[in-house]
């Protein structure tokens, strides 16, 4: 306000009832006409201060090292078409080349220029003039501009949370492997239901998050479609050559309509829908892990590196790194679940609301995945679990009788249903106390009093069919615990993951190229120049 006030008071006078009323009609002036005198020019203080300077900070943050690239893709393309000439390319270049990215990292907003595009371009003018600098913007706009870097530091966004998911998967393939013997309860509505392996259980989570790598890799394909080109929306007149720039930015395509590649947002929607799932299945397996910390499981044992004391209470062995695992995984959803309601009923076309404030929120959803990802590959490397009590508890709470029913049917010719009910009416009678002992001469009895009318199995094989060990071998069938079923999927969860690994690195190992190409063109370019 002080930038308004001086010693006329009524100009203050009027201000004051600008800000309470809204209008200066008792000083003779229309309602609605503000004085011109006291009218701000762009950038108004307070849009400078809400939103410019922030987007500034924001930019110089991500956008720096995209902007340059695009920079220099987009000269040399304009040299390599004609449509600059190459003593002006030369010139930028060099410009390009000689940017103090230091200064520019600590520009501080003060609205003598619009944004980090103009300010970088004041900094081109100053070095190889208005002329030059100027020509570069040729068939372009910010637009094209934007959306060009939106995707690049996206798309190396969506590669490092896949790393970081390929390195649990790496730690959950060694120890699924090692525990593929190891016995344990698995659970329906989070009651204990039926013996299984702890490697059982890893593979079911593996397989989760080897969908989720593909579902990360499919949407990262395309989000690396290249815009640049479209301009403002419905491309140039001149013969610019959209595939050069494609290539030198390390796209794999265009985003071919110029309308689409200006106004949708599926690019960015995708991506944060199978971040969501992603981070969906993470959050239920730190859950999962986190009550197996507890004393009354005592599956698990983080080890002291990923343990936290308490203040107060000297026993205290707090899992708290798996609790950072699940708020950050829940945090990480919950922004990208916020990125399609911002997007919702939004108009086809270039709008902001896809842009400046939006971006690094969805940066931020990616940055709060890979940090949860990476501290839980760090506390699976350490983590001990307490098989001997996961197998007892496999052995107890009735968790075989359903093999009883089974075998029931297997060595007498009764149907499931019948088997069914005599296993039920067998686990009532030892109201809640487990005995295998005890069960399984309740059936032998309860057969009995069908008069005959069905075989009594000997007492060995009903008690064998109640050992937890027993349950699990029968269970043959594709994606069964048994070693012959289980065992195939963990060594095909090895190859996929080393086939995983080698995807990853060759779009890498494309990315790099690009950048190494700019680098060797520019050279090319100015040697060619230096020798004319």
């Amino acid at each position: 306000m002080a930038a308004f006030v001086d010693s006329d008071g009524r100009r203050r006078k009027l201000f004051r009832q600008i800000l309470d009323h809204g209008n200066i009609k008792n000083e003779g002036i229309p309602v609605g006409q503000i004085p011109s005198q006291i009218k701000s020019s762009f950038p108004a203080p307070t849009y400078r201060d809400t939103v410019l300077a922030q987007i500034f900070t924001d930019a110089k943050r991500y956008f720096l090292e995209p902007l340059l690239a695009i920079q220099y893709a987009h000269t040399l393309m304009l040299g390599r078409q004609g449509i600059m000439q190459r003593h002006e390319v030369a010139a930028c270049l060099r410009a390009l080349g000689g940017l103090d990215l230091a200064k520019i990292r600590n520009a501080v907003y003060d609205g003598t220029f619009e944004d980090l595009f103009f300010l970088m371009e004041q900094e081109l003018v100053a070095a190889c003039g208005p002329n030059n600098a100027g020509a570069m913007h040729t068939a372009r706009s910010r637009n094209d501009i934007d959306l060009t870097m939106y995707r690049m530091v996206l798309r190396e966004r969506l590669a490092h949370t896949m790393a970081s998911l390929l390195a649990v998967r790496r730690q959950l393939v060694t120890l699924a492997w090692e525990h593929r013997a190891s016995l344990m309860p698995a659970y329906t509505h989070n009651q204990p239901a039926q013996p299984t392996t702890l490697g059982h259980y890893l593979m079911a989570i593996i397989e989760c998050f080897e969908r989720d790598f593909d579902r990360l890799y499919a949407a990262s394909v395309r989000v690396n479609q290249c815009p640049l080109g479209a301009c403002a929306i419905t491309t140039t007149g001149f013969a610019i050559d959209r595939h050069y720039t494609e290539e030198l930015l390390g796209f794999q395509g265009l985003q071919v309509n110029s309308y689409g590649a200006i106004a949708a947002v599926d690019y960015l929607t995708e991506s944060c829908s199978v971040l969501a799932v992603c981070m969906l299945n993470l959050g239920r397996l730190s859950q999962d892990l986190l009550q197996w910390s507890s004393v009354e499981f005592g599956y698990i044992r983080l080890s002291d590196g990923y343990v936290q004391i308490s203040s107060i209470m000297p026993q205290k062995r707090n899992p708290v790194p798996l609790e950072h695992v699940r708020i950050l995984a829940s945090k990480s959803m919950t922004q990208a679940q916020a990125i399609l309601g911002s997007l919702h009923n939004t108009p086809f076309t270039d709008i902001n609301d896809s842009e400046d404030d939006l971006q690094p929120m969805v940066y931020a959803a990616f940055d709060d995945a890979d940090r949860s990802l990476q501290l839980l590959a760090g506390v699976l490397e350490e983590v001990e679990f307490f098989t001997d009590r996961m197998a007892s508890c496999a052995e107890a709470n009735f968790l075989t009788v359903t093999e009883l029913a089974d075998t029931l049917v297997r060595s007498t010719g009764m149907s499931f249903r019948i088997a069914h009910e005599i296993v039920s009416a067998a686990v009532k009678e030892l109201e809640g106390n487990y005995d295998a002992d005890r069960m399984a001469s309740s059936v032998q009895r309860l057969i009995s009093a069908q008069n005959q009318r069905f075989p009594v199995p000997e007492h060995a094989l009903l008690r064998k069919s109640l050992e937890a060990a027993n349950f699990v071998a029968v269970r043959k069938v594709a994606g069964g615990p048994a070693p012959e079923a289980l065992d195939p999927e963990i060594a095909r969860a090895k190859e996929l993951l080393a086939a995983d690994t080698q995807r990853l690195q060759r779009q890498q190992d494309y990315f790099e190229h690009a950048r190494e190409r700019i680098r060797i063109e520019t050279r090319e370019l100015l040697a060619t120049n230096d020798a004319a």
